[in-house]
């Protein structure tokens, strides 16, 4: 059995057909917030940014979290978190830094 150009065109066709519409449904899912624990903040209500990561070794890295006016200290590892320091006031010079850098690019 021979299978025609218009064949082999028909499943090439298909196939594109296929793949775009996974993409856009994908771009729907990540820009509408379906996919679990995409729940995007509306521009300027962000609540939680990563201020700094410091690598300590190959495997652990300390991450200072700012939740609201708060920072927290915590240490990360493959197999475990711990909570260093919680409740830390930061500077107000670093606040405003940090305001200022996601006022000029809100995507960070």
């Amino acid at each position: 059995m021979e299978l025609e150009v218009s064949t082999y065109f028909r499943f090439l066709l298909a196939l594109i057909f296929v793949l775009a519409l996974i993409g856009l449904l994908a771009w729907v899912a990540r820009r509408y917030g379906a996919l679990r624990g995409t729940v995007r903040p509306v521009a300027g209500e962000r609540r939680l940014e990563v201020v700094e990561i410091a690598p300590v070794d190959s495997k652990r890295r300390l991450l200072l979290l700012r939740r609201d006016d708060t920072e927290h200290l915590i240490l990360i590892s493959p197999t475990s978190e711990l909570v260093v320091e919680m409740g830390i006031t930061p500077s107000p010079e670093s606040v405003d830094t940090a305001r200022s850098q996601l006022a000029k690019d809100p995507s960070v």
